[in-house]
């Protein structure tokens, strides 16, 4: 089992977004970083099991998890000249953007903020804490156990 975190914007797609959505899963799009990128082109995989972090708002934080029910395709929205992520320099037979389809599993009993990760001792080396502005990050098993372990409490 692999896990990972991702960030998203709760203004613009909340874990309650997620939980909401009619088909049972919700397309994570609009990855715009080639590292990021390349995490989910090359790594995520389908089973893996995902950290929803909610980012860019008053307190950042985990709230709970997903899990990844299609792996990496093509991102559509980077053919789609209406939609905000096209990329006019990505061809169908040439993508440069990649997607994962995720759905929803768990809302943690209280939100595990940023601030709280930083003073943890356990998660000093989490990626969250050296590289906070990456969308797609790594998490090992003792991160998830971790933070799992905080948001239930």
């Amino acid at each position: 089992m692999t896990y990972w975190l991702f960030k998203s914007e709760p203004d613009e797609y909340s874990l309650q977004d997620l939980a909401a959505e009619a088909t049972g899963c919700g397309r994570w799009d609009g990855i715009r970083n080639y590292q990021a990128r390349n995490f989910l082109r090359d790594q995520v995989s389908l089973g893996d099991e995902v950290l929803f972090y909610h980012s860019a708002c008053k307190v950042p934080a985990v709230v709970g998890t997903a899990k990844v029910v299609r792996a990496a395709y093509p991102d559509p929205a980077q053919f789609d000249p209406e939609n905000k992520y096209f990329d006019p320099k990505a061809i169908p037979d040439e993508p440069r953007w990649y997607c994962v389809d995720v759905t929803w599993c768990s809302e943690f009993a209280r939100p595990v903020p940023l601030a709280e990760i930083k003073k943890t001792p356990e998660l000093k080396n989490m990626v969250l804490v050296k590289q906070g502005r990456l969308s797609i990050q790594p998490v090992t098993d003792s991160e998830w156990e971790t933070i799992v372990r905080l948001g239930e409490r």
